[in-house]
């Protein structure tokens, strides 16, 4: 028996529009889906210059210069320590150094006079390389009796009070840096065909509730093999002080 040519024909028709639909159709999909799984995607803000300061001698603590919240700039004190007895043996190291180099030079003119023996200013020459080096020893010491900041920022947690006594490597203070933030996030590995240093993202700011833009900087050394994901790094393009670590929001890629 054959078939209906009118409903062949049309059936065609049909499947011939379908599959000429089709690139669009997908495209479409796959756009809508894109979308959807950049809306799913959360990110945070994170500050790469951070540190725990911790007590470099056993002591008391005699100065805390700045508290929670404070900023303070690179190289300014944050902490000093009760130091006297530091400080006294740093000035008998001293005497002990200019008593063996005057005997040193002593020692010198003597064997030029040929008054004493090479062994004589060996041993005097020993002596004063040894007193160089306790004072050394000593000042190093005394210069743990002042923490300062390394870098520009933030007290973000302060562990210790003025008066109370540590012991050597206990922490005092965590301290972040200013600016510089970087958004830390987890994508689909697939993405890789795309996604590159450079790449322009924005990222919506929950707590600020705002667009900021930021530019892919590192990718990820692995692959997580169970959620085929992997983690991205970009930083916040331009100086925004109201940011801080620790804030989160909603990432889109407006350029795929």
């Amino acid at each position: 028996m054959l078939p209906n040519k009118k409903k062949y024909f049309k059936n065609a028709a049909t499947s011939a529009l379908l599959f000429s639909l089709l690139p669009a159709i997908v495209w479409a999909t796959t756009q809508e889906t894109f979308t959807e799984i950049q809306h799913q995607i959360r990110a945070q803000l994170t500050q790469p210059t951070q540190a725990v300061l911790a007590a470099g001698m056993t002591g008391k603590i005699t100065t805390v210069t700045y508290l929670e919240g404070e900023r303070f700039n690179k190289g300014e004190k944050l902490f000093e320590f009760e130091c006297n007895e530091q400080l006294a043996r740093l000035k008998k190291a001293r005497a002990g150094l200019s008593i063996d180099s005057r005997q040193y030079q002593a020692n010198l003119r003597l064997l030029k006079l040929q008054s004493i023996g090479r062994h004589e200013v060996d041993i005097a020459k020993a002596r004063m390389v040894k007193a160089q080096a306790e004072v050394e020893y000593q000042r190093a010491r005394k210069n743990k009796c002042v923490i300062a900041a390394p870098f520009s920022g933030t007290v973000s947690e302060m562990q210790v009070h003025e008066h109370e006594y540590v012991s050597e490597g206990d922490p005092l203070t965590k301290i972040i840096g200013n600016g510089n933030l970087e958004v830390e996030l987890i994508v689909p590995s697939i993405w890789l065909q795309w996604i590159k240093p450079g790449v322009k993202l924005n990222i919506h700011i929950d707590e600020m509730d705002q667009d900021y833009t930021a530019e892919v900087s590192v990718l990820g050394a692995e692959i997580n093999p169970v959620s085929q994901s992997l983690k991205i790094v970009a930083k916040i393009v331009g100086d925004y002080p109201e940011l801080l670590p620790g804030m989160s929001g909603n990432v889109t890629f407006p350029q795929q």
